[in-house]
């Protein structure tokens, strides 16, 4: 085992690493600790402290990294904007977290780090296979390889603790006092569990009340208009000239997947063994399992998989079957009746071939070459390609076929770009694209004449909610006479309809989710009626039925998990605005304008002064 474990080391402590650095960038900040000059040397400070440029760069490469894990389009200037401010807030952070524990003396000790080496591991060691026995973690052969892991792996290990441990004493120290009471544990618990029935009655004013019940003057539209100007603000616009190069498979990278998946198939039937072909080729959860999907019940797959799993040989491979998820091929070892059956699968993505990629991106530098030369339409067309003229908006940059465009709305949205100039070809998850500017407008407020058709549409449904709301307050004075819901419902020409039990949080049908009717319904002894509730563009009158309150026996089952819970979320929410407050009071200077600017830009600012 020890040999095992020592063979490990190595990905173990990239592991150790990643973990370290991510913990570090997304919720301290980078290590600041031995900084160096560098080439371009600080960018800025705060309370006088140096930020060093490669400090800075470094938590810049990891959120860059992180964030281009998390999507399959390329990081636009927008995002990498964003990335460079998100990495100096986290250098400045990080400075003013490694400031504070200077200042409070909170240090580590050796014994400290011994102890948390030995006895509280990092989460992704704890879930790694290796510590683990019987599929739960194994401290005993986590130590045996404490205690025989090399020079470096131990560093590695004290540099880590080193870190961590003083800003867990940081926060242990700005969350000391948190409490959260039984009774507020309670309240919190009701919140969520008590439920509620009603019986209840909708006035439908936006069906119910007429047009000539209802009159909008001038001098209304006039006030609606100035009251709201901000909502007919107009982002910028532009006509443009797209074209775009789809990334989807080609009919003939399908062909090509159909005919690697007979391949497949013959060589199973020649012999080879079904599970190591799913782990060698499959895509998908199961492909780790040799393909195996268990006991699948009739219907539980899409329909063209479901009939062949119900209709196929057992013990014997069928032909290769396309649908959206890609190519399949079925192996039916067992079949109960028509109910159920034991089924393994190969799924072969349906992916451009190598050569059709290739392709492709030929296609995407004819279009850019084509492009710098003559109008967007005349190169789609060389190409065979289709040009659309569509508009767009600054602040949804979309194009049909191409779909989101948003590197391609910064350029055209760039002041530098002038009528007819053709993009450079950009590339999303879904295409490669062009665009040519045909026209563009910019950012401005609607005047009161083209807004006047929408103002009338919202005065419209104000009078109208309100025209019901003192018919809903007549139906109530009616019910305070004693008389039933139903009586008086009737009496309206109203429907009484009925909800519940529901909680909350939860959707009701006919009154909308966590609203002033769903509230008004909490409020409400059983048997007593509301007064007029306006929700969601509707007016509600409502009788409480029936309550069911929270189950005090199984709150008092989860208290200790809970208390635990909603202690975190205190305290890390007075974590954030300790940090906040310490952001605030701290002089902080920002030099990255000045340093990072291009050096071309520098030699200009330079002549210029």
């Amino acid at each position: 085992m020890m040999q095992q474990l020592r063979n490990s080391t190595k990905w173990i402590m990239i592991l150790v690493a990643v973990a370290f650095v991510g913990l570090m960038v997304f919720e301290w900040g980078m290590d600041i600790s031995g900084r160096s000059a560098g080439s371009l040397g600080e960018i800025g400070r705060v309370n006088g402290t140096p930020v060093i440029y490669e400090d800075y760069q470094a938590a810049y490469r990891n959120l860059y990294e992180q964030t281009a894990s998390f999507q399959e389009d390329p990081i636009t200037n927008a995002q990498n904007s964003q990335i460079e401010d998100q990495a100096w807030d986290e250098i400045v952070r990080t400075i003013l977290i490694e400031q504070e524990l200077e200042r409070r003396g909170i240090v580590v000790t050796d014994e400290e780090i011994r102890s948390a080496a030995l006895f509280s591991p990092p989460p992704e060691l704890v879930q790694n296979p290796v510590f683990q026995t019987d599929g739960q973690f194994d401290l005993a052969r986590y130590q045996d390889w404490v205690a025989g892991a090399d020079r470096n792996t131990l560093l590695g290990l004290e540099a880590m603790y080193r870190e961590l441990i003083p800003r867990g004493k940081l926060a242990r120290q700005v969350g000391t006092g948190v409490h959260v009471s039984d009774s507020e544990l309670w309240d919190l618990y009701r919140q969520e569990y008590d439920s509620a029935s009603v019986s209840f009655v909708s006035f439908e004013p936006l069906t119910r009340v007429a047009d000539d019940q209802i009159e909008i003057t001038g001098r209304e539209i006039s006030d609606y208009y100035r009251e709201n100007r901000e909502s007919f603000f107009m982002p910028a616009s532009a006509r443009v000239v797209s074209a775009y190069l789809t990334k989807a498979p080609t009919p003939a990278d399908t062909a090509a997947v159909l005919a690697t998946a007979g391949e497949l198939r013959q060589s199973i039937l020649d012999g080879e063994d079904f599970a190591e072909v799913a782990m060698r080729e499959s895509i998908g959860p199961a492909a780790g399992g040799g393909g195996d999907l268990g006991v699948v019940a009739r219907g539980a797959m899409v329909p063209r998989l479901d009939s062949a799993v119900f209709s196929a040989r057992t013990g014997r491979v069928t032909e290769p079957i396309l649908t959206s998820f890609g190519v399949h091929l079925l192996e039916v070892s067992e079949r109960w009746s028509q109910d159920s059956a034991h089924v393994h699968q190969i799924v072969l993505d349906i992916a451009r071939t190598e050569d059709s990629e290739f392709e492709l991106f030929d296609m995407a530098d004819s279009l850019e070459v084509l492009g710098e030369s003559m109008p967007l339409a005349e190169a789609a067309t060389i190409l065979g390609l289709e040009a659309d003229t569509s508009d767009i908006l600054e602040t949804r940059p979309f194009v049909p076929g191409a779909g989101d465009v948003a590197e391609g709305g910064e350029w055209i949205f760039d002041p530098v770009t002038s009528l007819g100039d053709v993009s450079p070809v950009f590339e999303n998850r879904l295409a490669f694209y062009a665009l040519e500017l045909v026209s563009s407008d910019p950012e401005r407020y609607q005047t009161e004449a083209e807004a006047e058709s929408a103002i009338r549409g919202n005065i419209g449904v104000e009078k109208r909610i309100e025209a019901a709301a003192e018919e809903a307050r007549e139906f109530v004075e009616e019910l305070r006479t004693g008389r039933s819901l139903l009586e008086v419902a009737g009496e309206f020409a109203l429907e009484v309809r009925d909800a519940g039990p529901f909680t909350r949080n939860q959707f009701v049908f006919g009154l909308g989710r966590s609203n002033a009717a769903v509230g008004a319904a909490f409020g409400l002894e059983v048997g007593e009626i509301s007064d007029v509730v306006v929700a969601n563009q509707n007016v509600f009158v409502i009788e409480r039925t029936a309550s069911q309150p929270a189950d005090s026996l199984a709150w008092v089952a989860q208290i200790d998990l809970q208390r635990q819970q909603e202690l975190l979320i205190t305290r890390q929410t007075r974590l954030n605005l300790w940090i906040e407050a310490l952001r605030k009071s701290a002089n902080i200077v920002d030099r990255r304008e000045q340093v990072l600017r291009p050096a071309d830009e520098q030699e200009t600012a330079g002549l210029l002064r």
